[in-house]
């Protein structure tokens, strides 16, 4: 699935997303009227059924995008794979239900609260009785204290990503009886709830050796319905096995194989019987849904491989065929053999596909528009909010989401997502589209349409050419945003059109692992272009940041003129085609975006906007770099304008947010520190609001500042939350208690295959078979 940066303590917290031709959306029971958070815009879809229906025994092997790195959860390297082991085999005191709201799991926990708040915050766990790790010793105060002091941060032993809230802690010890562990904060701290989720054993937390090694490939003493069996990274596979001492209701499975494969790889593979849960792009979500349509049809599949060959394509294939240039018919005669060859396998895996489903939800994740506010035309509020005030949000949302069938909302606030007891909207603090409005913005702060412009000293090449001479005059597919009005009568705007059922090809918001690991990191230095702002040379890239060499331009956006770049004739077009310009240079934005397969959606979204501020003057560059360097050469070191990337809801904003919109503050050295703020806007006020939301014990009171900081973050227009990301899983038809479970985490214990002649619909706490 796609990955997001997490928020600093997000990995603590299992945050990692499990991302016929109607697909049901789950509605969610709401909440109250005047419940302002609302309710989730799409439920979790995991085909529930009783534990008296599902069969005992059986293994479900679910894909993941790689081998985790380390299986402690606090460490930088940790990933969605961590979390989703750890998910299996660890205790977690508080879990989030299916509107993203934490509850106490009663497989550990009795009760948890607040006993004190005067002269400091207590509170009191008390846990299950039953409640012991695999290797018979109760889980108790010791292993709450090993891991306070191995993530409090005084001891720099211990190499941990982050340590909040921990922190704040002045003592953990044990209560009345064994069963009872007493934390004492020296500061208060609202998000309590977020600690100890994962808990992991003293032998882990113990000393910093077994905390930075010992926990990255095995986990010896485990306290889940799973235990770690074996991590084999030759068969790139993660095993567990049902934990023999699990109190609780017994696992249904026998194991669960936890396979790393490609996403591109994941249709054949879910074809062959190899997986039999998977989260899915929507090109693979499309291919299962066209299987479910074609089930027990006769006849020639009318789509993949050969499928869309016209009449005329036909007839001219036959001529080249019998072409008396046998070179020019034995070609042919090749590409027919493996044309076909790729429509039998087509067909053969599109019958493999019939016994799945899919399912679908929203990611607790959410796409945002990131503004650099650190140097050029963006370093001022006023283009920031104009450009913000030139978005179309509603059909940005509806651009993705809609052609999968999933509710078109946007996203109102930065830190939560709707059905969070934090969300609210608050965008208005920003105020709505209006680009009467952002052109005002844009004239009160100096820049003028139609402007006179300077004349430009290089022709446009394309990023990471090295070609000179000849090849650079060569048409290879470059483009740049607003240098061209659309063509008399071409109505057409990028990523418009769509192929049925789901969708404009893979719409994958792809964004490599490197977010994962890169957004816990303690400090980011900025990258200081002096003097190279959007327009001018960057390092690896030409003026006009383009599109790699070969790659396709939209017609309406290819720069007829290029070729005259660097004459007069070409600055008065400039300047007469009602571009912004200020002091004889253009309002031109370097648009950073990742140039992969699985990178389409966030392309065509980012051609959408481009095409909604070319309306107000401004002009798009397009940067497409590689995948594996897009954030950490770009959006860490801060060498963009624009950029499209993902944050996850958190269910404790006060505590998670703060470092991603903390202002940044120079170091000793004179560089920024930014933590993972990564668009560098930030206030004095933002920040208090947060320092008095964390320490704020009465929770409608800690809302309200929390709401008050969204609303500051939206008026700073650092970043534009777009919409919530799509979660397309492929599942087998008879798996159930799995599949999309947007906000809610996986009751691991639940998941099974469907006995025969059962049936689904019932709830797994209906029983306890």
């Amino acid at each position: 699935m796609p990955h997001v940066p997490r928020r600093p303590g997000a990995a603590a917290r299992s945050a990692a997303f499990l991302v016929s031709g109607a697909l049901a959306v789950t509605a969610l029971a709401g909440c109250g009227s005047d419940d302002e958070s609302g309710r989730p815009a799409a439920g979790p879809d995991v085909a529930s059924a009783a534990r008296t229906q599902v069969k005992d025994g059986g293994t479900l092997r679910w894909a993941i995008d790689d081998v985790p790195q380390t299986l402690n959860t606090f460490q930088a390297d940790a990933d969605a794979a961590t979390n989703r082991v750890t998910g299996a085999v660890l205790p977690s005191m508080f879990r989030l239900d299916a509107q993203g709201r934490p509850q106490a799991n009663p497989d550990y926990l009795e009760k948890a609260e607040v006993i004190k708040t005067e002269p400091k915050q207590v509170v009191l766990y008390k846990l299950n009785q039953q409640a012991v790790w695999s290797d018979g010793r109760e889980i108790g105060a010791a292993d709450f204290a090993a891991q306070w002091r191995a993530l409090s941060g005084r001891n720099s032993a211990y190499w941990t990503a982050h340590n909040a809230g921990y922190n704040r802690i002045e003592n953990v010890e044990r209560g009345k009886n064994d069963l009872e562990v007493r934390v004492t904060f020296a500061k208060p701290y609202a998000d309590w709830r977020s600690l100890f989720s994962p808990l992991y054993p003293k032998d882990v937390m113990g000393t910093p050796d077994a905390f930075n090694e010992g926990a990255r490939g095995k986990l010896k003493v485990t306290a889940g319905p799973f235990a770690l069996d074996k991590v084999d990274r030759g068969d790139k596979q993660v095993t567990l096995k049902r934990n023999p001492r699990w109190w609780g209701r017994p696992a249904k499975l026998q194991k669960l194989e936890l396979t790393a494969v490609p996403r591109d790889k994941r249709a054949a593979a879910l074809a062959a019987g190899k997986l039999d849960l998977a989260d899915v792009d929507p090109e693979a979500a499309e291919r299962i849904a066209y299987a479910a349509r074609d089930k027990g049809s006769s006849g020639p599949l009318a789509h993949g491989p050969g499928a869309g060959v016209t009449s005329g394509e036909a007839l001219r294939s036959w001529a080249r065929a019998h072409n008396e240039d046998w070179e020019v018919a034995e070609a042919e005669l090749e590409a027919r053999a493996d044309s076909r060859k790729a429509a039998k396998k087509y067909e053969k895996e599109q019958a493999g596909l019939e016994g799945f489903v899919v399912r679908k939800s929203l990611e607790p994740a959410y796409t945002q528009l990131a503004l650099n506010g650190s140097t050029g035309p963006l370093a001022d509020e006023r283009v920031r909010q104009a450009v913000a005030r030139a978005l179309d949000r509603d059909k940005l949302a509806q651009s993705v989401l809609k052609p999968l069938g999933l509710p078109a909302a946007t996203v109102g606030s930065h830190l939560a997502l709707s059905g969070q007891a934090a969300y609210a909207d608050n965008s208005d603090a920003l105020g709505k589209q209006d680009a009467d409005k952002a052109q005002a913005l844009l004239a009160e702060a100096g820049w003028v349409r139609g402007g006179p412009l300077e004349e430009k000293q290089q022709k446009p090449k394309t990023a990471g050419s090295k070609a000179e001479g000849a090849a650079a005059e060569s048409d290879d597919g470059t483009y740049i945003m607003g240098e061209d009005d659309q063509k008399a009568g071409d109505d057409a705007k990028p990523g418009d059109a769509a192929p049925p059922l789901l969708g404009p090809g893979p719409l994958a918001a792809a964004q490599h692992s490197a977010l994962l690991h890169q957004a816990d990191a303690a400090k980011v230095r900025s990258a200081e272009r002096e003097g190279k702002h959007a327009g001018d040379a960057k390092q690896g890239a030409a003026p006009g940041a383009y599109a790699p060499k070969g790659t396709p331009a939209p017609q309406q956006a290819v720069a007829k003129d290029a070729g005259e770049a660097g004459g007069k004739e070409g600055a008065k077009a400039g300047a007469a085609s009602g571009q912004m310009a200020k002091d004889g240079k253009p309002l031109t934005l370097n648009f950073v975006l990742p140039s992969g397969p699985d990178a389409e959606q966030l392309q065509s979204v980012a051609d959408r906007i481009s095409t909604m501020l070319q309306k107000i003057g401004v002009r798009t560059d397009i940067t497409k770099v590689d995948d594996e360097t897009y954030f950490k050469d770009h959006i860490a070191a801060g060498d963009y304008d624009l950029a499209l990337y993902s944050w996850p809801g958190s269910a404790y904003p006060a505590t998670d947010a703060r470092p991603i919109y903390a202002k940044p503050v120079p170091a000793a050295d004179g560089e920024l520190t930014v933590e993972q703020n990564y668009t560098r806007v930030g206030t004095d006020h933002i920040d208090q609001l947060f320092d008095q939301a964390v320490g704020e014990l009465d929770q409608d009171k800690e809302r309200s500042l929390v709401k008050q900081a969204d609303e500051r973050i939206w008026a700073a227009a650092g970043s534009i939350p777009l919409y919530q990301r799509p979660e397309l899983v492929a599942a087998k038809s008879n798996l159930v208690n799995a599949g999309a479970f947007g906000f809610q985490e996986p009751s691991y214990e639940d998941i099974g295959f469907l006995k025969p002649g059962g049936k689904t619909g019932g709830s797994p706490a209906e029983d306890a078979g």
